[in-house]
């Protein structure tokens, strides 16, 4: 007997808008960091990325999805949505605002469309693998189907 796909909101987004993605499911009890995912799974860590959750100053959340062997410039992050400053969601806020844990966090499918930008080096890229949203599951997709799925932009926000 098979076991039923289980299908995330971020899937069934992607389904709805008709963009191709290939989706992996890997072990994870807890929340692992995207690097040790990259390892897991044995993907380039170049084509593996993150999404961050940031508050700016205005109140207003930010999503960012950047390579996972990177670091947000909070700066070049805040100056590319319009905002004096930014910083990042308290851990503890991440499930409340989004709907997703630590983790399993995408820019597709969060509880409200907050402003997302995708860190510029994915634009050379024919594909990148994201989170599914939820633990153990990884999304490959095109950097452009991301940035329709997840009404976003592309920008340079890292160091």
């Amino acid at each position: 007997m098979s076991k039923k796909e289980v299908k995330t909101n971020a899937m069934r987004i992607l389904d709805r808008q008709k963009i191709p993605y290939e989706y992996q499911e890997y072990e994870c009890e807890d929340f692992t960091g995207g690097i040790q995912v990259a390892d897991q799974l044995g993907y380039n860590h170049a084509l593996v990325y993150k999404t961050l959750v940031t508050t700016g100053k205005s109140g207003q959340h930010y999503v960012f999805v950047i390579p996972v062997e990177e670091e947000i410039d909070f700066k070049k992050a805040a100056k590319a949505v319009g905002e004096k400053s930014l910083e990042m969601l308290p851990q503890k806020e991440l499930t409340q605002v989004t709907g997703y844990v630590r983790g399993g966090c995408t820019a597709i499918g969060m509880k409200k469309q907050f402003p997302t930008i995708i860190h510029e080096a994915a634009c050379g890229l024919e594909s990148i693998y994201v989170s599914g949203g939820r633990l153990g599951m990884q999304l490959k997709l095109s950097p452009e189907d991301l940035k329709k799925a997840a009404n976003a932009g592309f920008a340079d926000v890292i160091h």
